[in-house]
């Protein structure tokens, strides 16, 4: 199979046109499905225990998407898939819509959310692999911080702006007409999304479906992802280079929100949302792009260590936060703003160590398997945080996330890189 190595590389500006709003349009429905959900439930009157146990299980689809990939590697192209899914979105939002004001809305939305999760799912497993077969590896270590970057906007744009929306709709609608008009925007991003890529994707020539039956390539896949040489550390990156990060995500915000005489930092709704949704944006966006850039300039390997640095050490943000709780809102914003830069830049390393390891003949296949064991690794760090946070309390578990980033640093000294994976050519010195 031809690869995007084998042509002439495009300007990189070409990808940059493409590159943002894919990754948008891949995290949007994650959101929906796994956070505004909870968010229209709740709002609908629906139980929390109720919320809690449904919503949980759609986060599956993802982890398990690497059980069909081979399926989609084997029919049809990956820009086709892409395009396909986005579309598909759209009448899944507005049955939603139309659902919401029926008797059993309830069970209407759970079954068309995990239509949506699988929809989600396969359009992961094609865009993930047009990326890689439509770039070259300096342009994918280029725009790995552009990427990673707007898929965590869509999660912050999403779970912020459309529940927001819904809120300020709902004051003229109602609770359900709010959310209808919220589903039916949502539908308007995905068609409009889904006309743009249809134009804009690239045609690669690698882009074709694979000969053999999907059974037997599924098969090969598997085998050959365990095959991998060193796939035994590999999979250990995967579980424990964000481990502290994962443990801590989850908990931030309500460490925001909570009352100081509980140990939070009794901020507002509206204070959280520009400190996270905006300045931690900003910061989030510029480190994401620096660190693809790094590894672009000087490939992956020369980054790892400092990468590692810029990931866990602003953990120590949260640290002070719980034990001063100062009072100073400007202070707070910033400090935010320092462990979202952190995380932006440190996470390229994780991104461009799934590429890699998904490098190979099945690299769609391969990077799905890749991108559903990240997200175990998230589901076995997360799922038990908040009762370490009970137990700890804010300052001592925040000094417990400390503790937890120590394998990031055993697993990133385990690994073996090429020092060329990921610099440019100009730099490979051939």
């Amino acid at each position: 199979m031809p690869d995007a190595a084998d042509e002439p590389s495009p300007p990189l500006w070409h990808a940059a046109r493409w590159v943002p709003s894919l990754y948008f349009l891949e995290g949007l429905p994650y959101v929906v499905a796994n956070h505004v959900s909870v968010a229209l439930f709740k709002t609908l009157k629906v139980g929390n225990a109720e919320i809690a146990f449904l919503t949980s299980w759609l986060s599956l689809v993802w982890a398990l998407k690497a059980l069909w990939s081979p399926f989609v590697d084997g029919v049809s192209t990956k820009r086709r898939w892409t395009v396909a899914m986005q579309a598909a979105m759209v009448p899944v939002l507005v049955l939603i819509a139309m659902a919401l004001p029926t008797p059993w809305f309830l069970q209407a939305c759970i079954g068309l959310f995990f239509v949506m999760a699988f929809a989600s799912a396969t359009h992961d497993i094609a865009a993930d692999g047009l990326y890689m077969l439509g770039l070259p590896d300096d342009q994918q270590a280029a725009l790995v911080g552009l990427r990673s970057t707007f898929w965590r906007l869509a999660l912050i744009l999403g779970e912020g702006g459309l529940v927001m929306l819904a809120g300020v709709a709902g004051q003229q609608l109602g609770d359900v007409g709010g959310w209808q008009a919220t589903m039916a925007v949502a539908a308007a991003v995905f068609a409009v999304g889904a006309a743009y890529h249809a134009v804009v994707l690239p045609v690669a020539a690698a882009d074709v479906p694979r000969a053999e039956p999907a059974p037997a390539a599924g098969a090969e896949a598997v085998r050959t992802f365990f095959a991998k040489p060193g796939i035994g550390v590999g999979l250990l990156f995967i579980l424990f280079f964000r481990f502290g990060e994962n443990h801590l995500a989850k908990l931030v915000t309500p460490f925001l929100l909570d009352g100081r005489e509980v140990g939070g930092l009794g901020l507002t709704l509206t204070e959280v949302g520009f400190a996270k949704g905006t300045v931690g944006v900003a910061c989030l966006v510029v480190g994401g792009i620096l660190g693809g850039l790094a590894i672009w300039r000087h490939g992956l390997r020369a980054w790892m260590w400092p990468m590692v640095f810029a990931l866990n050490a602003p953990d120590l943000v949260y640290v002070y936060l719980s034990w001063a709780q100062p009072t100073s809102y400007p202070l707070i914003c910033s400090l935010l703003g320092l462990e979202a830069f952190g995380y932006g830049f440190g996470f390229t390393a994780y991104m461009m160590f799934l590429i890699y390891l998904a490098d190979g003949e099945y690299k769609t296949t391969h990077y799905a398997f890749a991108t559903g064991l990240m997200a175990l690794a998230v589901w076995v760090a997360q799922v038990w945080s908040g009762a370490a946070q009970e137990f700890f309390g804010y300052e001592g578990f925040f000094l417990w996330v400390l503790v937890l980033t120590v394998p990031s640093g055993v697993v990133a000294w385990l690994v073996d890189v090429p020092a060329t994976f990921g610099r440019a050519p100009r730099e490979q010195g051939a």
